[in-house]
């Protein structure tokens, strides 16, 4: 009898399997912006929905948004020019760009569906206005590049495989992205969303040699003691620079 039971539950779980690996095979397409195939498992408006369901709390972990309206207006003014001049203004996603009041974290960082954020500690710490956007550029890549909603798709394909569901629970996703566990970019993400940002910056002309001042600011900060490449997410500053000198070097043949 146990034996039968073993049976029928490895039938069930192989079926589930073959289900998920289905399904996920039947969501995959080629992102249009990229050309990068993807499994891809929200729409945009889903994406946008996530990413403004997200926002209020995201900000409210970092201190609330700046009180300072003038550096407010220059994110917003860098933002929205770096959209109004790419691909990025022929999407559906609403892209909106928040200064976190956190003066002790320096990050940035994108939602689904366009809401972009940068701490005041790294806004601080930029030179020049060509810097900044080349932060907001590079977080627009990852809105562009469905990096989030790639990492939906797959955490929902092993949720499946653990529990047999296919619904995607939105609700679940958000405090997801809330406890950050949806919005760690892996090496090619990060190496993706800087070449965008190089592109990004071109078309609104800013200078995207300053993209690698800001590698270098993010490598100042993390010290001397800062975590391998192989044991990390991001790629090393190093590599990153090396990787933006040949997009900068690629498009600017190419124009």
């Amino acid at each position: 009898m146990r034996r039968g039971n073993f049976k029928i539950r490895i039938l069930i779980f192989v079926a589930i399997a073959g289900f998920a690996f289905l399904r996920k095979c039947s969501q995959e397409e080629v992102n249009p912006y990229t050309g990068k195939k993807q499994a891809i498992s929200l729409s945009p408006q889903e994406e946008i929905a996530i990413g403004l369901q997200s926002a209020p709390g995201m900000a409210q972990q970092h201190g609330g948004l700046h009180p300072n309206n003038q550096y407010q207006a220059l994110v917003d003014n860098v933002g929205n020019k770096l959209v109004n001049s790419s691909l990025a203004k022929n999407t559906p996603y609403k892209y909106e760009f928040h200064l976190l009041a956190d003066e002790q974290t320096i990050n940035a960082f994108a939602l689904p569906g366009g809401q972009i954020f940068i701490t005041y500690s790294l806004f601080s710490k930029l030179e020049n206005e060509d810097q900044l956007a080349g932060v907001l550029g590079h977080e627009i890549g990852h809105v562009l590049g469905k990096h989030s909603n790639e990492r939906i798709t797959n955490a929902n394909f092993w949720k499946t495989l653990a529990m047999g569901s296919s619904a995607i629970d939105m609700g679940g996703v958000a405090q997801q992205i809330g406890n950050g566990s949806l919005l760690k970019n892996g090496r090619g993400d990060e190496l993706e969303s800087d070449e965008l940002g190089v592109v990004f910056m071109m078309d609104a002309g800013y200078n995207p040699e300053e993209m690698i001042g800001v590698m270098e600011i993010l490598k100042a900060a993390a010290g001397p003691n800062r975590t391998p490449e192989m044991q990390s997410t991001h790629p090393d500053p190093e590599n990153r620079i090396e990787k933006i000198r040949e997009a900068i070097s690629k498009y600017k043949k190419a124009s």
